[in-house]
C-alpha cells in the first residue's frame, strides 16, 4: 500500500473514531428507546485499526519492527 493510500486510511479511522466516541458518550434518551448500533465497539475497532496503520506508516518511512 503506498504512502498516501495508508496516510488517508489513518484519516478516515481516526474520524470513525472520534465520531464513535463522541455518539458513545452521548447519554441515553429512554424516549427514543435502546440505542442500536454499538458505538464503543466501533470506536475500540476503528482505533485499533489505526494503530495498525501507524505501524504500517513507520515501516513505510524504513523503520523496522519486528523480529529481524
Amino acid at each position: 500500500m503506498s504512502l498516501s493510500t495508508t496516510l488517508a486510511v489513518i484519516a478516515v479511522l481516526t474520524a470513525i473514531a472520534l465520531f464513535s466516541g463522541w455518539r458513545g458518550a452521548r447519554p441515553w434518551d429512554p424516549r427514543r428507546g435502546p440505542r442500536l448500533m454499538p458505538w464503543r465497539l466501533i470506536m475500540v475497532t476503528a482505533a485499533t485499526g489505526g494503530m495498525i496503520f501507524l505501524v504500517h506508516l513507520v515501516n513505510l518511512l524504513g523503520v523496522t519492527t519486528g523480529r529481524p
